[in-house]
């Protein structure tokens, strides 16, 4: 297949991405047919799909904006894929100049177009790295230069660790996060979960089976499994809830069914 400019020679292009799927349910140009077959296969059970990631989005949005009015000014933003328009540097460097942004990402293709989209912005860096090794990404040269850790730090973790599986042990990285945290920071996260779902779960199945086959398995957690990624946190109202209800800027009432599928959540450290 045509292997476009944009593309990382490393990529196999044969191969679907998450992340390149991702941007594609938010209408982004950054995938491959081989990408846009695996989304429409999931998206013939979850036909809101789309709906699911936008919410995501328009949850981190306001996140970053909470955070930022918070006195916050470095995030660290893990699992952060392609950008798009509204992406966390560009929310949170409105609000505040000089705030720092760390992406982290492991898809070539993410950290290949972040660096195209941040040339210039030296407030802003990506690093190719895996959530499933925290002190790879704590250690590493490009955060030491952008974050101080000895600061609250914002930590974006939003639509990730539902692709993490419980054997690689997801609530130790997350633990392992935290302790490096200064008092002050707060973890900004939403997860997957059938709750909420506006389908039968053996319905909404057929498109987690997508995910599982192409071994990019999506594990759905339910409300007391996602709540337990908060431990030593304390909740920010109106905690753990479907995301169209974290501190909505429109009336809930107002959004699609399926936005309201899985949960969004805000901490703090003491």
């Amino acid at each position: 297949m045509e292997r476009p400019a944009w593309a990382p020679r490393s990529i196999d292009v044969t191969v679907p991405s998450v992340s390149r799927m991702y941007d594609y349910y938010l209408g982004g140009s950054h995938n491959f047919e081989v990408d846009r077959q695996a989304a429409r296969r999931a998206m013939e059970f979850m036909p809101g799909l789309p709906k699911i990631m936008q919410a995501n989005r328009a949850f981190m949005r306001r996140a970053v904006r909470f955070a930022a009015a918070e006195g916050i000014t470095q995030f660290l933003d893990i699992g952060s894929g392609i950008p798009t328009f509204g992406n966390v540097h560009e929310v949170a460097q409105e609000a505040d100049p000089d705030a720092r942004v760390m992406y982290v990402d492991h898809d070539p293709v993410a950290v290949a177009h972040s660096q195209a989209v941040l040339e210039g912005n030296d407030g802003a860096d990506i690093l190719a790295a895996d959530l499933r090794k925290p002190w790879e990404i704590l250690n590493s040269p490009e955060v030491s230069r952008l974050i101080d850790l000895n600061r609250p730090v914002a930590l974006l973790l939003v639509a990730i660790l539902h692709f993490v599986e419980d054997t690689d042990n997801p609530y130790a990285a997350v633990t392992e996060l935290r302790e490096a945290l200064a008092p002050g920071s707060m973890l900004v996260l939403t997860h997957a979960s059938y709750d909420g779902v506006p389908l039968p779960p053996e319905r909404a199945g057929g498109a987690v089976d997508v995910y599982q086959n192409i071994r990019n398995p999506l594990i759905m957690r339910t409300r007391d499994e996602i709540a337990r990624f908060f431990e030593g946190y304390d909740m920010v109202e109106p905690g753990l809830v479907p995301m169209p209800q974290w501190r909505p800027d429109t009336a809930p009432e107002d959004e699609d069914p399926y936005a309201f599928s899985g949960f969004a959540g805000v901490g703090r450290t003491a």
